[in-house]
């Protein structure tokens, strides 16, 4: 078992390789900023990274406030899964009410690739691969649909 203080410096060097692995990936060398995130600019949308000991995940996640327009985002994106999954062989996971670890409800479209542990550095590199192929593509589906859905 990691102390505090252990787990919050592996995460944190777990971060700086993923931040060195991308600037050697060439899809992303050109771009100004590695990834969109939280710069969807679109309300209550946001892109994600997640590393656990279940897996490596790659989030869309619809937080909006009011749970109403969250649910309609949600049903939007919905509409579009096709769209969405085209890039996906294995499809997304559509959750409309994922509960947060601070207990908070949201909507998330994710995919996550299990068998890998955070905790093991051998898996580090698993990690790196899955989750930034899977976000350009996240993104380009995100994109494709997001002028649709506004």
């Amino acid at each position: 078992m990691y102390t505090r203080e252990e787990l919050r410096q592996l995460k944190k060097e777990f971060w700086e390789g993923f931040g060195l692995f991308c600037s050697e990936v060439p899809a992303l060398k050109r771009r100004k900023s590695k990834f969109m995130l939280y710069n969807t600019k679109m309300k209550g949308v946001e892109l994600k990274f997640d590393a656990t000991r279940e897996g490596a995940f790659v989030i869309l996640e619809i937080n909006h406030s009011d749970a109403a327009r969250r649910f309609e985002l949600y049903e939007q994106f919905e509409q579009y899964k096709v769209l969405m999954e085209k890039n996906f062989p294995d499809g997304l996971i559509w959750d409309f009410a994922y509960i947060r670890e601070c207990g908070t409800e949201v909507c998330r479209i994710y995919t996550h690739k299990p068998g890998i542990d955070i905790h093991r550095r051998i898996h580090w590199l698993e990690f790196y691969r899955f989750m930034s192929s899977e976000m350009l593509k996240l993104e380009k589906a995100f994109r494709q649909v997001k002028e649709a859905i506004e």
